[in-house]
């Protein structure tokens, strides 16, 4: 894979946030210090971590990690951060499943004592799949584990979003749909995404891929979109913490919504094949037996007894939310001096050929 250097993402000196978070803690608790502060570098593209321990003899927990609202002046991926609502969405889930997510703890809606809203959440510990470089390539421990660890890990995580599923009672989800839209909770969730389109290419050239995309998902869109329940949103094992091959924690709430099942199964599916699409372009197998289509599917039916439906759909739908994602983070290293613009935007997004295939319906 290329050696380019990782995208900005903030413009933040982690010192300075180490500072001004000692000062807004001992507010809550008097004498306490901020100490090994950390920023994680695998993971993530939106929100800023901060990885940091408590000291204080009446601290709730000692390893802690605070979510904080992205740095405007970074070329933010996506044009709204609410702390609020991710964190009530934490709360909801560990009040109302058993889906293992970390114990919040505080929540800031003031952005002056670290320039953001933020919150702050106990750390799990365990390992996550590493998106830099991605889990497909050779050299970390889940490309590293055997083929029974792998589907075990697999079954797990199916395991993760059937019982979100079954479990959260919707009503309680309705909160995240996009306001003051109408229609189905599919169509707003689409109905979002075009706005959110709209919004990545005010000022910059419009993708005729993507808008192809849509095009196709008007053509094909499922005669029976089927109930909506709390979909997690980022839906991947890159976004959760395993202890041994088992989840620990699952994280990454921002992108949370009111969908069909289906929504989150197609990310979970297309994200990594996203990843594994990516290795094999650059000569390696990755890991082409793990998180296999049918697979999902099938392990998901049987957990639920929901079959899943309409999945050509829901990949594809997956794969344009992604493209519109990937077309801002490479408008912010335009914007940052760290890429050129092309003549055809479309190829600023890395997995434009097989977007291109699906909505050709030719990649499955």
């Amino acid at each position: 894979m290329t050696t380019a250097p990782r995208p900005r993402t903030t413009t933040r000196d982690p010192g300075e946030l180490a500072r001004r978070l000692t000062v807004w803690l001992g507010a809550r608790l008097p004498g306490a210090r901020v100490a090994d502060v950390a920023v994680p570098t695998s993971n993530g593209m939106s929100s800023e971590t901060l990885l940091f321990t408590i000291d204080h003899p009446h601290a709730p927990v000692r390893a802690c990690a605070l979510r904080l609202a992205a740095d405007p002046a970074a070329y933010t991926v996506f044009p709204v951060y609410d702390m609020a609502r991710q964190y009530r969405v934490m709360r909801l889930v560990a009040e109302h499943t058993d889906v293992p997510v970390p114990r919040v703890l505080w929540l800031e809606r003031d952005p002056a004592p670290l320039g953001a809203p933020f919150f702050v959440m106990a750390r799990a510990d365990g390992r996550v799949p590493p998106d830099v470089m991605p889990y497909t390539y050779e050299g970390n421990w889940l490309h590293a584990a055997t083929d029974a660890e792998r589907a075990r890990l697999e079954a797990a995580s199916v395991s993760v979003l059937a019982r979100l599923h079954d479990q959260f009672p919707v009503a309680e989800a309705e909160f995240l749909m996009p306001a003051g839209r109408g229609g189905s909770p599919l169509r707003r969730h689409v109905d979002a995404q075009r706005a959110y389109y709209a919004w990545v290419t005010d000022g910059r050239p419009r993708s005729p891929l993507i808008e192809s995309a849509f095009d196709r998902l008007e053509a094909t869109w499922p005669a029976d979109e089927g109930p909506a329940v709390l979909n997690w949103g980022d839906a991947r094992i890159g976004n959760i913490v395993y202890d041994g091959f088992e989840p620990a924690a699952v994280l990454d709430w921002e992108m949370a919504g009111c969908a069909p099942r289906e929504v989150d199964l197609g990310w979970t599916i297309y994200l990594h094949r996203f990843f594994q699409d990516l290795t094999v372009s650059f000569g390696q197998p990755g890991l082409p037996d793990f998180l296999r289509r049918d697979a999902v599917e099938r392990r998901y039916a049987e957990l639920t007894g929901h079959t899943p439906r309409d999945m050509d759909f829901h990949t594809l739908y997956a794969a344009l939310r992604h493209a519109i994602v990937m077309l801002r983070i490479a408008y912010r290293q335009v914007h940052f001096g760290e890429a050129d613009m092309p003549g055809d935007p479309d190829t600023l997004i890395l997995h434009h050929a097989t977007l291109r295939a699906m909505v050709q319906d030719r990649y499955w």
